[in-house]
């Protein structure tokens, strides 16, 4: 198997675009889909100061390491969430790249911040991990780039992640998710940072393919919440068509930024703040504080 570019040892396979490219031309590569998604979904500008989302994985670390070599001023935040040693590898990894790469990065402790881990908020909550884990994410995100100054909230989402949500969302006819589904969230708040998603075009074996080029040392397992939810099932699904259509992803996702999406934008809810914290929220008090309200009234009544 030869590169398509310059006739070398290829890495790597690309049934989609079908080419197979060397070490340098797939890096080359990469790095010029990510601008270009940057580019035509006008996610960011040189003037942007950005804050990454990292977990410790290859796409949040990816995104991170690419954005600051395209010369973004780009810093990380990684929020512990105390899932035993998920969460301690989890953490180690990103502070060993961030020291790798002379990068800022700051640590959100949960347990620091509400009094418990995740396992142990789930269950105290009773419902499940990861809705309690999105809301807090989705708050402490908003929270510390206000506080920093940030413009722009970047996350690791890449396209099969995109892909297997945009099908769930599609098979519930979730509207409202639907309007959203976008690599680019504006900001329609002045207490709000956009949302952007660069790796939004490039799949999970590309961006793997990508972080071992680099010696990007990330964690390889999944949470140990994530087992058994729909959309890992989705992927697999996916996967089976794109081995049999390769292109049907990329052709996917871009048909339904291109064509679909706008069908399903609907105004957007006024906000105000939350009297406790600030931050912006649809129903005050922020669903963040109003878990911090229950959590105290809980401890209050076992004491």
């Amino acid at each position: 198997m030869k590169c398509k570019k310059c006739g070398e040892k290829a890495v790597i396979k690309l049934r989609a675009h079908n080419i197979s490219l060397c070490a340098p031309h797939f890096q080359e590569f990469f790095e010029r889909r990510v601008s270009e998604a940057i580019k035509k979904y006008s996610l960011l500008s040189l003037h942007d100061k950005i804050l990454v989302a990292v977990s410790g994985g290859k796409d949040s670390l990816n995104t991170w390491f690419l954005l600051k070599k395209l010369g973004y001023k780009a810093d990380a935040l990684h929020i512990d969430l105390g899932i035993d040693e998920y969460s301690k590898k989890s953490r180690e990894k990103t502070e060993k790249f961030a020291h790798k790469i002379k990068g800022n990065l700051k640590i959100v402790e949960l347990k620091e911040e509400v009094g418990f881990t995740l396992p142990h908020l789930a269950k105290r909550e009773g419902r499940k991990a990861c809705a309690t884990c999105g809301l807090i994410k989705r708050y402490l995100m908003n929270r510390e780039a206000l506080n920093g100054s940030y413009s722009a909230i970047a996350t690791g989402h890449n396209l099969d992640d995109e892909t297997a949500v945009l099908l769930s969302n599609l098979l519930n006819w979730k509207m409202g998710y639907l309007g959203r589904q976008s690599p680019l969230l504006p900001s329609w708040h002045p207490k709000l940072a956009k949302k952007i998603k660069p790796l939004c075009e490039v799949t999970e074996r590309e961006s793997a393919a990508y972080a071992i080029l680099n010696q990007i040392d990330y964690i390889y397992e999944d949470c140990p919440f994530s087992q058994g939810a729909t959309t890992i099932f989705l992927k697999g699904i996916l996967n089976q068509i794109e081995e049999k259509s390769p292109g049907t992803k990329i052709r996917f996702y871009r048909e339904f930024q291109q064509k679909a999406r706008s069908l399903f934008e609907e105004e957007k809810m006024s906000l105000s703040e939350c009297p406790t914290c600030g931050l912006p929220t649809t129903h005050p008090p922020c669903a963040f504080c109003r878990l911090k309200s229950r959590l105290l009234q809980k401890e209050g009544k076992s004491k």
